[in-house]
């Protein structure tokens, strides 16, 4: 197994900078239109069932909303009449600045499809998001955007962007074992829904890292809650390396099937 990979958890202080990122995209896509209370309230549901957010405060529909507004204010006027340019979609949407990661020469005679050539970029989805594992420590990461696709030996692969990541960070994974939806944090009253034998992906912060593992849970220890929420505490096994760990609801997530 290769050096684990650190991935980049600030302090909370607002929007993570992924949150940023994705709200930056949008409001270059499509402008006012973010304005609308359901568009802000389905993007803060998104935000809140991401994996990232483990352990941190949700996200309010109008604190997104405030942020748009607030960025709108801050642009100059003549920039405002530029013509909003149309969403990318599977068909045609493109990214000049994307670099598709080199192929091993023992593959070379296998294709990419002419319509996720180097260049091209399937987008990611607002509503529905993704996690991936890489295969260099055995760790979940979130899904930035999926680059390109093929089959090799019969299964279906995907070459993925981790969010936070370059170029240099992509990935060939395998689709049904290492994709999946992104896992969704546990509320402090969800802690009934855990069960002895269920999978989880767990949060394990240490000094130099702080990484997403799948883990199966043990044991549990029901307390009654008290002002800061959910006391129980979870005995987890790591799928990873089979080590054991004791650790509070807020560091779980539960995994979409």
């Amino acid at each position: 197994m290769g050096r684990l990979r650190p991935r980049e958890r600030p302090a909370f202080s607002g929007f993570t900078k992924a949150e940023i990122e994705k709200m930056e995209k949008l409001l270059k896509e499509s402008g006012e239109q973010l304005l609308n209370r359901e568009i802000c309230q389905r993007i803060a549901k998104g935000f809140n069932r991401s994996s990232g957010r483990a352990g941190k405060p949700i996200v309010k529909w109008n604190e997104v909303h405030s942020w748009f507004q607030n960025q709108q204010q801050n642009v100059p006027e003549a920039s405002k009449n530029l013509p909003v340019l149309p969403k990318a979609s599977p068909s045609n949407g493109t990214d000049e600045n994307l670099e598709r990661p080199k192929e091993d020469s023992s593959k070379a005679g296998e294709r990419i499809p002419d319509s996720l050539e180097a260049g091209k970029r399937i987008p990611a989805l607002l509503e529905l998001e993704f996690e991936a594992r890489s295969s260099k420590d055995g760790a979940w990461y979130d899904v930035d955007v999926f680059l390109a696709h093929r089959f090799l030996s019969g299964e279906f692969e995907v070459c993925v962007r981790f969010v936070g990541f370059g170029a240099e960070e992509d990935e060939w994974v395998n689709v049904k074992k290492s994709v999946r939806q992104r896992s969704i944090p546990l509320e402090h009253s969800e802690c009934h829904k855990v069960k002895v034998g269920d999978l989880v992906l767990c949060f394990q912060e240490k000094r130099d890292q702080a990484i997403y593992y799948d883990a199966h849970v043990l044991e549990i220890q029901r307390r009654l809650h008290d002002i800061r929420g959910c006391r129980c505490l979870f005995l987890l096994r790591y799928d990873h390396d089979d080590s054991e760990e004791r650790v509070r609801l807020r560091r779980l997530c539960h995994v979409l099937r």
